[in-house]
């Protein structure tokens, strides 16, 4: 007979909360909900409104969406009369599943824009069929030259070294056992370089159609090279393909990637995506100090205000973040769209991306600098002189 107390029925109608408002298109993840019953019972609480500044604090609303998170506050705690979930053309509708399911949904909207100039919130489902590469070979060079080509960091372990940071004491005093007391040379250490973590985004949306398998079968080689890597695609939902790049065969990987991703082709809603990849804290702990490479042409729908602030967020988590568009392949590449010119300060590298062998010499590059890189401040001057003045940024 189990005698543990029955959870209390206060206690279940917050718990209920955070669900009630994922049927609404708000982002409440399982993480989330704990740290909101936790914060609840920090407070007291003395009343309602200290539930309400618990659930703000821990489920963080939009702040675009306050008056409709305070109407489905007062809904649930209060007995108002809810709102119906919004069916407009903005409406964002956030879910989080790990490998296989749907983070971000988008409504259709009328145009595809397939030209790759303008983007699209049109959700297009199926699924896509790879054929034989033709860069592969450039590829099997890169799965041979990564393991130590790849950016590394100093770990947390040390090893035996001739010359170090600190002196072996262990080995020290085993050898002057064994000479009788004289340890003629002192035995160093020093800190293990490790592999950084690399997060790999993936644009599939219809503007990166020609482009979505040449990334696929790159973030195939990488997982297999890198020591930690995690690898997401970006449209009008967010999916986690990490677990199907395991597969050794790259065919067989792409066909389980491929059934796993619903809206390939369809529209482009990057700066939800990423909000929605930064809400899920066990998603954004994958960018802390990490090497963090977007594969997009950056035409993003609508307002950029979101993406810059997702992209701001991302580099503020990671070691370095790259954007690599192919567009960039045009010498006379320059960012026309307000998105790419505006988040020029949160990067590290704006490059090519337009091939395997491009993505190869990047990470490769990184690698081979030492430090941070670049400068932001220098890489967003450079993109500010490619924008005639006379011509401004143009929307997406």
């Amino acid at each position: 007979m189990n005698d543990s107390p029955a959870i209390p029925a206060a206690a279940r109608h917050l718990a209920a909360f955070p669900p009630f408002l994922r049927d609404f298109g708000f982002t409440a993840s399982p993480e989330q909900t704990v740290a909101f019953l936790a914060a609840v019972e920090l407070l007291g609480p003395r009343g309602i409104g200290d539930v309400r500044r618990a659930a703000v604090a821990t489920l963080a609303p939009p702040r675009e969406r306050a008056g409709e998170f305070d109407a489905l506050f007062r809904a649930w705690f209060h007995g108002e009369l809810a709102p119906v979930p919004r069916e407009s053309e903005d409406e964002t509708e956030v879910r989080v599943h790990d490998e296989g399911g749907a983070v971000y949904e988008a409504p259709e909207a009328p145009d595809l824009g397939a030209s790759g100039r303008s983007a699209t919130a049109t959700e297009m489902l199926g699924d896509r069929r790879f054929q034989a590469d033709a860069g592969m070979a450039r590829l099997r060079r890169f799965a041979r030259e990564a393991p130590a080509g790849l950016p590394r960091r100093r770990g947390l372990r040390r090893m035996r070294a001739r010359k170090g940071e600190t002196v072996d004491l262990s080995r020290a005093l085993r050898a002057a056992v064994r000479q009788g007391g004289d340890t003629p040379v002192l035995p160093w250490r020093r800190r293990k370089p490790r592999q950084r973590r690399i997060l790999l985004l993936i644009d599939v949306s219809g503007s990166m159609k020609d482009h979505t398998e040449s990334a696929l079968r790159f973030a195939h080689v990488l997982r297999h090279a890198a020591e930690c890597m995690e690898c997401f695609t970006l449209g009008t939902r967010l999916t986690r393909v990490t677990r199907a790049l395991r597969l050794r065969n790259p065919d067989a990987a792409l066909a389980k990637a491929s059934s796993l991703v619903p809206d390939w082709d369809g529209g482009t809603r990057i700066g939800d995506a990423l909000q929605a990849f930064l809400s899920v804290p066990r998603f954004a702990g994958c960018a802390r100090g990490a090497v963090v490479v977007v594969l997009s042409d950056g035409l993003e729908r609508g307002s950029p205000d979101t993406m810059i602030a997702a992209v701001g967020r991302l580099s503020r988590l990671s070691w370095r973040v790259s954007w690599l568009t192919p567009l960039a392949a045009d010498p006379a590449f320059r960012p026309e769209t307000m998105g790419l010119a505006a988040i020029a300060p949160y990067l590290d590298d704006l490059g090519d991306g337009a091939s395997p062998q491009a993505l190869c010499r990047h990470m490769l590059s990184i690698g081979q600098a030492s430090g941070r890189g670049r400068n932001r401040q220098s890489l967003a001057r450079e993109v500010s002189s490619k924008v005639k003045k006379n011509d401004p940024p143009a929307g997406s």
